[in-house]
C-alpha cells in the first residue's frame, strides 16, 4: 500500500545521534542487520526524515 504510514514505535535520539529502528523492520521489510544501507531524506515541510534502502549503481531494485 504505496503512501500508507504505519506506526512501529518511538525512539529517543541518542547522545550520539543514533535513533533505533524497531525490530518489526526486520521482519517487513528486505533489509539485513549490519548489511542494508539507507538514504535519508528530509521533508522539511512535514517536519519528517524519510529513509529508503540504498541501492548501489547497478544494482537491481
Amino acid at each position: 500500500m504505496k503512501g500508507t504510514k504505519i506506526y512501529l514505535d518511538t525512539y529517543l535520539l541518542q547522545q550520539d545521534m543514533r535513533i533505533r529502528l524497531p525490530k518489526a523492520v526486520l521482519s517487513n521489510m528486505d533489509v539485513e542487520k549490519g548489511k542494508t544501507k539507507f538514504d535519508i531524506y528530509l521533508d522539511s515541510e512535514n517536519s519528517s526524515l524519510i529513509l529508503h534502502i540504498h541501492h548501489d549503481e547497478g544494482e537491481q531494485k
